[in-house]
């Protein structure tokens, strides 16, 4: 098996294990038990999947990192610069307990926190393994390092961003009435690529009714004049950095009257939610500036979802932009603002953005109109 190593510098990569196992400690954690995934990749800059046999890094508060690996699979993180980062490589092989190789390596911790998606197969190995150890979740402890984008993952935001636009700017040439969805998606996934991504992460085409259901995909549903159709898409470009904007294009002229109407006041939703982001302002400041006009236009109920979510080398992460989320904004914190108006059995429209927090306000990383997009019938 082969892993891709986001090229980070070293010194960068070493700091924010000193801050990971700095948080664990404040945390009250003994240790951090880490999967291949999206937190491995930030502490590492390695990618890769979580299998039968147990990759793990095991990160202590009080100690070196070392990363668990089968022995077959070493060869896949010779690209982690591991002397650089004080990382012992210990491996395995079939027919030995690696979750008693990765207890060997706590001694007596009584607190142990493991990555979020980390598969029941392998907590349960730990737990095992390390029958006296309280296992919770490492999200809160990881969550806070990973909240705050420095200047190369904005920069790499920022090119995630650029290549989606791109896409976005091309939609004359897939979106046309007498296609269907699916063969609008095709396309569409093509061009992510074409564009700079490493890959088309989701593609959403919602024409017609299809469009009031946020999170439909794509179907056999053929695209016909007078068509509202909303366009949802992202990836992460080759570092491991996501895009996602959604854009709302009709067929022509409108065939429903309201659609003007309705999708004006969602744009002054969307814009009122984008400059009301600034250092000091609550998540959920964000997500009212946005749904309370809406919802003052009768809408409320057709807003269905939270105005933002956290991103990075996760589509979805920390901080989502909600009700209930008194999280102050600080600078570094990238997130989307996408609110939406869904109108069952007719149409539905959304407008998506990534911001990033600045020092004094808001840095749009998106960049297409926010005007309802009329493309030839």
């Amino acid at each position: 098996m082969s892993n891709t190593v986001t090229p980070i510098d070293p010194t960068a990569l070493r700091a924010r294990l000193d801050r990971a196992r700095e948080a664990a400690g404040n945390a009250g954690v003994d240790a951090l038990l880490m999967a291949p995934g999206s937190d491995l990749r930030y502490l590492l800059g390695a990618s890769g999947s979580s299998f039968e046999r147990l990759t793990c890094l095991v990160l202590p508060a009080g100690g070196g990192p070392v990363l668990v690996v089968p022995k077959l699979e070493a060869p896949g993180y010779a690209d982690v610069p591991t002397d650089a980062l004080g990382v012992e490589l210990a491996t395995w092989v079939d027919g030995e307990d690696p979750y008693a190789l990765v207890a060997s390596r706590l001694g007596r911790a009584t607190n142990v926190a493991l990555g979020d998606m980390m598969p029941a197969l392998h907590v349960l190995g730990l737990r095992g393994a390390l029958p006296d150890a309280h296992q919770v979740l490492a999200g809160p402890v990881v969550r806070e390092l990973r909240m705050r984008k420095d200047a190369a993952e904005i920069a790499a935001l920022r090119r995630a961003g650029a290549a989606i636009d791109r896409v976005h700017a091309r939609m004359a040439e897939f979106l046309r009435v007498g296609r269907t969805e699916a063969e609008v998606g095709a396309d569409v996934a093509a061009a992510i690529v074409e564009e700079g991504h490493a890959v088309a992460e989701f593609v959403i085409v919602g024409s017609g009714p299809n469009g009031a259901s946020p999170h439909h995909s794509l179907s056999d549903r053929v695209i016909e004049a007078g068509d509202v159709v909303v366009v949802d898409i992202g990836g992460p470009v080759d570092d491991g950095y996501c895009s996602d904007s959604t854009r709302t294009y009709v067929m022509g002229s409108p065939r429903d009257a309201d659609v003007a109407d309705t999708y004006a006041v969602l744009q002054r939703a969307q814009a009122a939610a984008v400059a009301a982001v600034r250092p000091g302002v609550s998540a959920q400041d964000v997500d009212a500036a946005a749904r309370s006009i809406i919802a003052d236009a009768g809408f409320g109920e057709q807003f269905i979802h939270r105005t933002g979510h956290g991103i990075g080398l996760d589509v979805h992460e920390d901080p989502y932009i909600v009700g209930g989320n008194a999280l102050p904004l600080e600078p570094g914190m990238a997130f989307s603002v996408e609110p939406g108006i869904y109108l069952p059995g007719r149409w539905g429209a959304r407008i998506e953005d990534i911001v990033v927090v600045t020092e004094d306000g808001v840095e749009p990383l998106n960049n297409q109109p926010h005007e309802l997009v009329a493309l030839p019938a």
